[in-house]
């Protein structure tokens, strides 16, 4: 166990310092700006659900197709020259969006652009972010680092669901824009500041062509089992967690819980166990971190068990907070192990087949949620989603790779090392 002085006093570390305090900032305007952008758009005259939707899928569409090309330029490019671009580009993107709300020219071509410049911008930065930690913190500091990001980042997006709300209602959906791209670009200038050295990078010997760079990414992560296993893993969850999170678990709470008060208290719930499992990291150092990692994922379905059995909302509610648990443990886990088993080189790479692997099928479930919803009943659609996590959660511990990928034996860690799996992730 590793002492809390110990892991705070990587805050004293100007690089991480500043890699802390430019992610915080950003994911406190990545939380205000979905709120004000929903509400703006939707505040224009004429404006429709439709219309929305339109706007949201031109910033999801590039983000999904930009993002293998967003690993290759991270690992070709200084990664902090990469988030600045990234940052950058969002802040312009939100600040022209907030011109055109205050202004009242709002053409559909306008906010479409700025929707799609954002999303290449996330598409660009995400893969970078991934690949910097190993370029600002020594190999033995992975995880604190991970861990500390978490936080910073788990209690921004919390203030920032919060304050948005209360900041579109008090200054408007325009203004609250102004904001975000005032904080992506406070971000860009931290980022800036960190100023790596090119030699804590290593280099290819010759430049390749996109492709290639894709090939050899690709080669990377399909190495390694527990790895594409485990992103396998996360795209068939990620369907049932989209439909539950985004049609099915709101429509019980409008139905029988109370309404929006009831839905907001389990993202609230969810919300808290993301920092409490951010804490715990601070202190878990597991011999075998992808098996606990992948353990924790079967927790994650009690929200749609409990959901789906219309038990009280308390225990919803409790439930949500376990999920929040498991979930960014998981993260900070998967996150150091990536870093720690990836050549440098290719780390922004993988980590793009990671995101793109995990998160393209979501969709799907947002798709299908309606119809399931309608033809067998919410709650019984929501016991299926329960399902579908537990069973791909179970399917992915049947790897070898998961099971017997180990930390490296100069990690301190919370059982010896031919301790059991279950009391390893004790």
């Amino acid at each position: 166990m590793h002492s809390v002085r110990r892991d705070l006093g990587l805050l004293r570390d100007r690089r991480f310092a500043l890699l802390l305090a430019a992610r915080t900032i950003s994911v406190l305007g990545s939380g205000f700006a979905p709120v004000a952008l929903a509400f703006g758009v939707l505040g224009l005259p004429g404006a429709t659900p439709t219309t929305l939707s339109v706007v949201l899928t031109a910033e999801a569409l590039p983000m999904i197709a930009f993002m293998l090309v967003g690993g290759v330029i991270a690992d070709r490019l200084p990664r902090n020259r990469v988030m600045m671009a990234g940052e950058g580009l969002n802040a312009a993107a939100y600040s022209c969006l907030a011109v055109m709300m205050l202004t009242g020219w709002t053409p559909i071509p306008g906010l479409v652009t700025a929707a799609a410049v954002s999303g290449i911008a996330t598409a660009i930065f995400f893969p970078a972010l991934t690949g910097i930690v190993p370029d600002v913190v020594p190999a033995e500091r992975l995880q604190t680092a991970n861990a500390l990001l978490g936080l910073g980042s788990n209690i921004s997006r919390v203030a920032g669901l919060v304050l948005s709300g209360a900041a579109v209602v008090l200054i408007g959906a325009g203004w609250s824009l102004a904001i975000s791209g005032a904080m992506f670009a406070v971000a860009a200038v931290l980022v800036a500041a960190l100023r790596l050295a090119s030699t804590e990078r290593a280099a290819t010997a010759e430049r390749h062509s996109v492709l290639a760079d894709l090939r050899d990414g690709w080669r990377e992560f399909s190495s390694r089992q527990w790895l594409w296993v485990v992103v396998a893993q996360f795209s068939i969850m990620v369907i049932a967690m989209q439909a539950a999170h985004g049609v099915l678990g709101p429509l019980i709470a409008k139905e029988s819980l109370g309404g929006a008060p009831a839905w907001s208290a389990v993202l609230a719930g969810e919300a808290v166990g993301m920092i409490a499992g951010i804490l715990v990291t601070l202190r878990l150092r597991p011999r075998r971190p992808i098996l606990v990692a992948t353990l924790l994922t079967l927790p994650t379905a009690l929200p749609y068990l409990l959901l789906g059995a219309a038990a009280p909302l308390w225990t919803v509610v409790a439930s949500a907070v376990v999920m929040g648990i498991c979930f960014d443990i998981f993260g900070v886990l998967w996150n150091t192990t990536m870093q720690r088993e990836v050549p440098p080189e290719a780390l922004s790479r993988v980590s793009s087949y990671d995101a793109l692997g995990s998160l393209m099928f979501g969709p799907i479930g947002l798709m299908l949620a309606g119809p399931v919803a309608i033809s067998v009943g919410p709650r019984p659609a929501l016991l299926g989603c329960a399902a579908i996590v537990a069973v791909a959660s179970l399917l992915a511990l049947l790897s070898p790779g998961i099971r017997n990928l180990r930390a490296p034996r100069d990690e301190p860690v919370t059982a010896a090392p031919d301790a059991a799996p279950a009391e390893a992730g004790a």
